[in-house]
C-alpha cells in the first residue's frame, strides 16, 4: 500500500523528485507539498484504489501529514 501511494503523490505532486527523498515520515501537508487542492485529489484516488471512504474531519494533518499517516488511515478503514 505504501508504495502505491507513495508513487501516485511522486507522479502527481513531486515529478522528477528522487523517490529517495519522499519516506513514510516526509511531512506532506505541514511542508506545502499537499495544499486543499493536492488533498481532495489524493483522497480521490484513495477511496477509488483502495474502496474507502475519507470523511471531512479526516482530511487534516493528523491524517494526510505522512505516508504512513495516510497508510494507517487507509488500512483502519479496510
Amino acid at each position: 500500500m505504501i508504495y502505491t501511494i507513495k508513487n501516485f503523490i511522486l507522479q502527481e505532486f513531486l515529478p522528477g523528485e528522487d523517490p529517495s527523498n519522499l519516506t513514510a515520515t516526509t511531512p506532506l501537508m505541514s511542508s506545502g507539498i499537499l495544499d486543499s487542492l493536492a488533498t481532495l485529489k489524493l483522497i480521490t484516488f484513495l477511496e477509488q484504489e483502495f474502496g474507502v471512504h475519507v470523511k471531512a474531519h479526516e482530511a487534516d494533518e493528523e491524517h494526510l501529514n505522512t505516508l504512513q499517516a495516510i497508510c494507517d488511515l487507509v488500512a483502519a478503514k479496510q
